[in-house]
């Protein structure tokens, strides 16, 4: 082996420790994002078969080549349940079993002396799993199109590399090497290597500083109980908006939501309080929007919709909410909730202006008796 391989070795080995490193770190800053630190553990098998291959360069021999065949394809089993964690949020383990099943095929060959076989299916399905890798982030492009379409292609130039490795082994055709496999594509591979994992690095990083930058603001606009809008959500997006003759407001208040409270306890209330969110969301059109607005008032804003549509809306969400069954440790019971609701005009109004008549709306109701739906005056905001 040359010094130049030796060298592309030793570099691919200190990219990869950086990287992980620095996985490493980013995790312990966002535990949540949990596949940082599977991808992190992928990248010490790596480093970890650098050091074993380095030394298996020097002094071959069957138990070495073993651990550094099996230190390789562990890391990229690891390595392809990073990305399915990462697209899916789902358990890597799936998907990294199923990428040790080329252990089973691998290394006996290799404790039996057949290195250059042993080669040959290590590079073979290194190349296997680096595209099973590359097609998770080809799945998961409506994420990010840009930065994971330059991932797939990394990895699959990556796994192109091993798979020209092994072929040209197995034109070689010898079962037996005596030595690490020392050929041009093998140090054609180390530079994809090096240039690829460069670039993985970069964009998988900046992949991830843009989700979490989606994750804070989708928890900055959700309200945490319900996971519907929050008032501000709402306000973002009809805040400044005219509200035409064929789009309403409706708002929505529970009743008697103090006296639940201190009978069953907060628990109970913030049951109801997601039971009724629930209601809202099952019975929202695509182009609906839902909110909490606070407590126990929520919002509903329908487009394109006449007044006896609306009306049917809210009596179809306070009739099933009413007949909801709540249990709790401490007894059952039934809650129901009064309902307001208003129009914009065709000249176009404020979005306050219809929310504040929607709310007019809705006091008249809770006057009326409660579990009730009300129109405001003319069913237009005024």
């Amino acid at each position: 082996m040359s010094l130049d391989y030796t060298s592309l070795l030793l570099a691919v080995g200190f990219s990869a420790a950086c990287l992980g490193l620095t996985l490493f770190g980013m995790w312990l800053t966002a535990r949540s994002e949990k596949f940082l630190l599977t991808w992190a553990v992928s990248l010490f098998f790596v480093v970890s078969d650098i050091f074993a291959y380095d030394a298996y360069i020097d002094m071959p021999g069957r138990l070495l080549g073993v651990l550094t065949l099996a230190l390789l394809l562990l890391g990229f089993s690891i390595m392809l349940g990073a990305a399915y964690q990462f697209r899916t949020g789902d358990s890597p383990m799936p998907r990294t079993i199923f990428g040790c099943v080329s252990l089973v095929v691998t290394l006996p060959p290799m404790a039996l002396g057949y290195d250059g076989l042993a080669f040959m299916f290590e590079n073979l399905f290194a190349a296997l799993l680096l595209f099973a890798t590359a097609r998770e982030y080809w799945k998961g492009r409506e994420e990010a199109p840009a930065l994971t379409i330059g991932i797939t292609a990394l990895y699959s130039a990556t796994a192109a590399s091993f798979a020209l490795c092994a072929l040209v082994l197995a034109l070689d055709g010898k079962l037996a090497l005596g030595h690490a496999p020392s050929n041009w594509a093998e140090e054609l591979s180390l530079i994809i290597v090096i240039a690829s994992m460069t670039g993985i690095g970069a964009l998988s990083l900046a992949l991830n500083q843009g989700r979490l930058a989606r994750h804070h603001r989708h928890n900055a606009l959700t309200d945490p109980l319900t996971g519907l809008l929050n008032r501000r959500a709402l306000f973002d997006l009809h805040g400044n908006a005219p509200v035409g003759a064929f789009t309403a407001v409706v708002v929505f208040d529970l009743d008697n939501f103090k006296a639940i409270n201190d009978e069953f306890g907060h628990a109970a209330g913030d049951e109801v309080l997601r039971i009724f969110a629930g209601e809202l969301a099952g019975n929202l059109r695509p182009s609906d929007v839902a909110a909490r607005m606070g407590g126990e008032e929520f919002a509903l804003v329908i487009k394109r919709a006449l007044p006896e549509t609306v009306e049917a809306a809210a009596e179809a969400i306070r009739t099933g909410f009413a007949t909801r069954q709540i249990k709790t440790e401490t007894g059952s019971f039934m809650c129901t909730v009064s309902a307001g609701f208003a129009f914009g005009a065709k000249e176009g109004l404020s979005f306050d202006k219809v929310l504040s008549a929607a709310d007019r709306a809705l006091y008249d109701a809770k006057r009326g008796g409660r579990n009730r739906v009300n129109a405001s005056k003319y069913r237009r905001a005024s």
